[in-house]
Formats: C-alpha cells, structure tokens, sequence
C-alpha cells in the first residue's frame, strides 16, 4: 500500500516531467534547430564534381577487385595524399 510521502514523491517526479516536457517541445517550436532548415548555400550553388571522388566510389563499388585496379591504387594515394596534407596545414 502506498503512504502519503511516497505518493507526494511520485506526484512531484510527475509534475515535474511534465513541466520539462512542455518546456521542451515550447522551445523547439520557437527556435527551430539549424538542422531543420534548409541551408541557403545548398539551394544558390551546385556541387562542383570532383573526378577523385567519382572514382573512389567507383572502387567501393567493385569491392575487393579495387585492390588489383591501378586506378583505385593512384586515387587511395592521392586521397592520403589530399587528407594527410590538409591535417599537417593546422
């Protein structure tokens, strides 16, 4: 059976999580986050096509017979190449 103080408790943690719940869902409909709108950069430009990325795809795609390919191999170069110059810049 339950006494007075437990269910004082219970009626707080209650009270409470409802208090936090509706606090949340007000501020998410008064800011929405910058994940839910669109980005203007996205609408005004169109994706420069990057012929190392292309292949890299390429290769993913043909699995483990990209590991033989000359032209999987000079793009995984150039790839660490690309990433391993950048990190050294900062």
């Amino acid at each position: 059976m339950m006494d007075g103080k437990m269910f004082g408790r219970l009626a707080l943690v209650i009270v409470l999580a409802v208090a936090v719940t509706a606090t949340a869902v007000h501020r998410a409909r008064e800011n929405p986050s910058d994940a839910t709108r669109p980005s203007p950069t996205l609408r005004s430009e169109t994706p420069r096509a990057d012929p190392l990325r292309e292949t890299l795809r390429r290769c993913q795609q043909i699995g483990e017979a990209a590991t033989r390919d000359a032209g999987c191999l000079a793009a995984w170069d150039e790839n660490r190449r690309r990433f391993l110059s950048s990190a050294r810049r900062d």
